[in-house]
């Protein structure tokens, strides 16, 4: 019989969560990790709250019928929209959110002068206007929504023209600005780090809080009840073969898609 292993639900509007469903494998390639990419409503950045938080609670009532013993909101746009609405609903079940690392970009810059590149979304937000007031401290803040960015990193080809210039543009106001950090502030935006780190520049350092979202989702786990084997599993409420074809060239292991009961 196979051991125990933490069951561990994630999602997002889309495939940007990926980028901390791989990092909670890399921290414990034994868990069992159910995502869904509910790529049929993306970008959430781009949707208002009442949208969001609908859809999240459809895909967290989902994933708590898989047996999820922790839920990890892969978005910042729902965790600023929706966060505190699911914990309401679902009072017995940790919920680890994602917001941009605000705090950890202060400790690490140098001249105090900080980019954030994020949805209007999630710039828009409470959640986001409480986070700058609690950790920016002397710090100036420069706020850099990026229309577009998310849905052309979702639609995958992120070495592709559209990726490239919507980058260019994004960063330019940053660049102007001398920021030496930049808060990576949607889980898309780390599968276009290597652009956004080109056209800032390599003396800029980037902030992405992938790692950090997935040591506090396992600090959450306790050995479950299950003894099934390890998996990875995700669903989508868009095409199951472009979601496939994601996972194959961003994961470094073995995925099952599937469609998304319900859309």
């Amino acid at each position: 019989m196979s051991s125990p292993v933490p069951r561990i639900g994630l999602f997002d509007s889309g495939v940007g969560g990926l980028s901390v469903l791989r990092a909670l494998h890399t921290l414990a390639p034994h868990a069992e990790l159910l995502y869904v990419a509910d790529s049929g409503h993306a970008p959430y950045g781009e949707r208002d709250d009442a949208f969001v938080q609908q859809r999240s609670l459809q895909v967290t009532q989902f994933l708590r019928g898989q047996g999820v013993q922790v839920l990890v909101v892969a978005c910042n746009t729902a965790t600023a929209s929706a966060v505190a609405l699911l914990r309401h609903t679902h009072a017995g079940l940790p919920i680890v959110g994602v917001e941009p690392g605000i705090k950890p970009a202060v400790a690490i810059s140098r001249n105090g002068r900080i980019g954030v590149l994020a949805t209007g979304g999630t710039l828009r937000s409470e959640k986001f206007r409480r986070l700058m007031q609690t950790h920016a401290g002397a710090a100036q803040l420069h706020l850099q929504p990026c229309p577009g960015l998310a849905l052309a990193i979702e639609q995958g080809d992120v070495d592709g023209p559209q990726v490239q210039e919507l980058v260019a543009r994004f960063c330019e106001p940053l660049r102007q600005q001398q920021v030496d950090t930049v808060v990576l502030g949607c889980t898309h935006y780390v599968f276009a780090a290597r652009h956004i780190q080109a056209a800032l520049g390599e003396h800029v350092q980037l902030v992405n809080t992938a790692e950090a979202v997935a040591r506090q989702a396992l600090a959450q786990c306790v050995p479950s009840a299950s003894s099934s084997p390890c998996r990875v599993q995700l669903w989508t409420s868009a095409d199951v073969a472009a979601l496939q074809g994601l996972a194959q060239r961003w994961l470094p292991f073995d995925v099952s898609v599937a469609a998304l009961p319900g859309g």
